[in-house]
């Protein structure tokens, strides 16, 4: 047995920004140094594929890292702070169960199909509005669809989007790690809260925007009916527009930076919805954006190597995808490959993504009809990178294009 503070590892520098440009050449280096473990400036990350499995599966021995987050902004009794302590990532047990139950039935892949109509009218809708344009950012532009969905889905109007996204962006980025973020942070939270105390006055009034019930409605009725406090309902709103805004607008803008180079590809995902499918999968696995933060409860020894309590582990689930002792040929991007170890984008445990059905259904619809109006795309300026840990993904991708009109 060995403690993991003594072993002579290899060094991830995450926060550098060319590493966020280049990661996939260092972890391909230090895996050559050492099979499945490296250290970085907040702790250790874990960089083999078997690895992570296994890990990510010991919910009774890793917690999610919300403490290390708060800790390192130092944001104790902060609004982000204690947005952090009641939202759904922090909860464990019976707590976690109650409110994962109350929000599970509207992230099933039978929902998330019977939103695929909506998805489809959101996408088309944006298209209409930017594909005259013959040029623009993508990353701008593709921020728009997974929120305007989820306004949707949670009955907020959408039109409060333009006023709430910069905070969403900035929440976006707070497992990233800036030093010194806690003031923007901050700021975000005000903007969210004043919103949403609006949207939950003008509902308990019976102001509405359209006379379905929605998910607003089963959380309120959940709290009223006692299996929601009034915090855990605020904490869950702004992870649901936190979540509906910015995991699936970096996936789908590194989606279109990645074909932007595969023409034929592309052109493919004009005519055929199952191969988008298939697209967004690997692309999961070769090129997404989350990185999975864990603490752990007590000692913990895995594999000959003992970590202290409260020790930082990373998980590295948009890396392992590349990992060549998982994944056959695994720097070659190929939707038609079988995949016989599946990618962990959406992460594993407890704490799995509850909304990758959703997720997956949108990018797969965004994708088909963006590549029917947007023929030809190539990029044609600089763009840059979000930091690496936490959601990575691309800052800006100016494209252009040939119009398409809509095929009905």
């Amino acid at each position: 047995m060995q403690l993991a503070t003594e072993l002579d590892l290899p060094n991830l520098p995450l926060e550098d920004p060319e590493f966020a440009a280049d990661p996939f050449s260092p972890f391909a280096d230090v895996r050559r140094r050492h099979p499945w473990l490296a250290t970085c400036s907040h702790g250790f990350v874990i960089t083999e594929y078997a690895a992570v499995k296994e890990l990510l599966s010991m919910d009774d021995r890793l917690r999610f890292a919300q403490d290390g987050a708060i800790d390192f902004h130092k944001a104790r009794g902060s609004k982000w702070g204690r947005f952090q302590e009641e939202g759904l990532l922090a909860l464990n047990g019976e707590r976690h169960q109650r409110v994962r139950n109350v929000l599970a039935p509207a992230f099933t892949p039978r929902a998330a199909n019977q939103h695929r109509i909506l998805m489809r009218a959101v996408i088309s809708r944006l298209l209409d509005e930017w594909a005259p344009r013959g040029t623009f950012d993508f990353e701008e532009f593709a921020s728009l669809f997974p929120i305007t969905v989820m306004c949707s889905l949670i009955g907020a109007d959408p039109a409060a989007v333009p006023k709430i996204r910069s905070s969403l962006e900035t929440l976006g980025l707070a497992y990233n790690l800036i030093p010194g973020y806690l003031p923007r942070l901050e700021d975000a939270m005000e903007v969210m809260e004043s919103y949403l105390a609006g949207l939950l006055s003008d509902r308990r009034a019976g102001r509405r925007l359209v006379s379905e019930p929605d998910l607003l409605d089963a959380l309120l009725a959940a709290q009223t009916a006692g299996g929601l406090t009034e915090a855990e309902l605020n904490a869950i709103l702004i992870f649901l527009f936190v979540a509906g805004y910015d995991t699936s607008k970096n996936l789908l803008t590194l989606i279109m930076e990645t074909l932007s180079s595969r023409p034929e590809m592309y052109e493919r995902c004009a005519t055929d919805r199952e191969y988008c499918a298939r697209v967004v999968e690997e692309s999961l696995r070769f090129k997404s954006p989350a990185t999975v933060f864990r603490l752990t409860n007590d000692e913990l020894t895995y594999r000959g190597v003992t970590f202290p309590k409260d020790t930082m582990l990373l998980f590295a689930a948009n890396m392992v995808g590349r990992d060549p002792a998982a994944v056959e040929d695994p720097d070659a991007f190929d939707p038609d490959r079988r995949h016989v170890n599946r990618h962990m984008g959406f992460g594993r445990g407890m704490h799995l993504c509850l909304g990758q059905f959703i997720a997956r259904a949108q990018t797969e619809e965004g994708l088909h009809l963006i590549a029917q109006r947007l023929r030809e795309p190539h990029i044609v300026g600089p763009y840059g990178y979000r930091p690496f840990t936490g959601v990575w993904g691309l800052k800006g991708l100016p494209i252009a294009y040939q119009q398409a009109p809509p095929t009905g």
